[in-house]
């Protein structure tokens, strides 16, 4: 013992050292590494799946497809169907189906696609001439700053980076709609089997609990492509009837794009309806063009206040701002297909949470070896 310890009172020499990671801001620390480790290895997933995207992309449009069309294939299987010829017609029959809507999209848009562009770029510089010379003017300077700014974000390298042109492109166009086919039908055949191979780890509760994420993920995947082509066939008859009557040139091919678009959760719709008031600004003036602004709106209004709770019910509960935010992300991750799926995948994500907390209402009703709703996880 040192002189100094010798002469120090016995209190202050019994007095234990601090342990740094004890007090709040050790906790904090702590906390905040735990946090970094997550964000970590959610980078290092996302960056993972990104490098085999041609084949996640194929998996989570077949899962989807796989449950939109789930039900279908176990109607006919109760009504005594074989397995394999009721999994074959309800594959066949989707197959004839998605090939009808992009023969008739294809034919409807590719004759007058070029003077669609034609006409959105006109109604632009009518609308750039209204905001320069209109009762509220801005200055040349902040449009053409806005503008710049859009051409950067087109020619940036996260855009570039994620765009693939020319023969790479049609190469992995055929190569990832091969493999989501042949996915696709194992899915309809042996999903069941698939899904009990990976839960064979798990036992007891825990299994439980996976089996009603399945269940979940499936009803919530399902819903949501059944409700989101209800509400794109409702937006496409609503808006091409009021672009119809007004005599707006390429109503069907604006129609159309109002039906992909739909399939854009909040923006898509909207953005095809612009552009049909574009179109309508040039051909037939600015009061039909507000007139479609006007049923454009309401169209949406009809969708997000009626349609979808109705047709989609509890297989889209999510606020409008994590639909924003999912959408960002997906686009920025992976383009307009990220963009497609994100809002499906944040929707089961969040189906996935309110199961594995206890917190959906239909546990108990679904499996009784399940915890009671609001008990603490085990």
């Amino acid at each position: 013992m040192t002189r100094s310890e010798e002469t120090a009172p016995l209190s202050t020499r019994n007095k234990p050292k601090a342990d740094l990671w004890k007090d709040s801001l050790g906790r904090t620390a702590i906390r905040a590494a735990q946090i970094l480790l997550i964000l970590l290895v959610a980078v290092v997933v996302v960056f993972a799946l990104l490098q085999i995207r041609l084949l996640v992309i194929p998996v989570l449009v077949s899962l989807i497809l796989a449950a939109a069309i789930g039900p279908f294939v176990n109607m006919l299987r109760r009504r005594g169907w074989r397995g394999g010829l009721a999994t074959a017609v309800a594959f066949l029959g989707l197959l004839i189906v998605l090939g009808g809507v992009v023969t008739v999209i294809v034919l409807s848009v590719r004759s007058q696609w070029d003077e669609l562009i034609s006409q959105a770029a006109e109604g632009l510089d009518e609308l750039e001439n209204f905001l320069l010379t209109g009762p509220f003017p801005l200055d040349q300077e902040q449009l053409n700053q806005a503008r710049q700014a859009v051409v950067d974000f087109a020619q940036s390298s996260q855009v570039r980076s994620g765009a693939v042109t020319g023969l790479s492109a049609v190469t992995e166009f055929l190569a990832g709609a091969s493999l989501m086919v042949v996915i696709l039908f194992f899915f309809l055949k042996d999903g069941a089997k698939i899904w009990d191979f990976f839960l064979r780890p798990f036992k007891g509760t825990r299994e439980a609990k996976l089996r009603r994420v399945g269940k979940r993920t499936m009803e919530v995947l399902g819903g949501y492509v059944r409700g989101t082509a209800i509400v794109a066939l409702v937006d496409t008859v609503a808006i091409g009837a009021v672009l119809l009557i007004l005599q707006v040139p390429l109503a069907i091919p604006l129609a159309i794009i109002v039906f992909i678009g739909a399939f854009i959760p909040l923006v898509g719709a909207t953005v095809a309806g612009i552009l049909a008031a574009l179109v309508a600004l040039v051909a037939n003036g600015p009061i039909v063009a507000l007139i479609v602004v006007i049923a454009v709106i309401a169209v949406n209004q009809l969708e997000g206040d009626l349609l979808q709770p109705v047709v989609m019910g509890k297989s889209l509960q999510l606020h409008a701002l994590v639909i924003l935010m999912a959408l960002t992300a997906g686009t920025i991750l992976a383009g307009i297909i990220g963009a497609v799926l994100s809002v499906p995948i944040a929707a089961v994500a969040w189906a996935i949470v309110q199961v594995w907390t206890a917190e959906d209402p239909d546990l108990e009703s679904m499996n009784p070896d399940l915890p009671p709703a609001n008990s603490q996880p085990t």
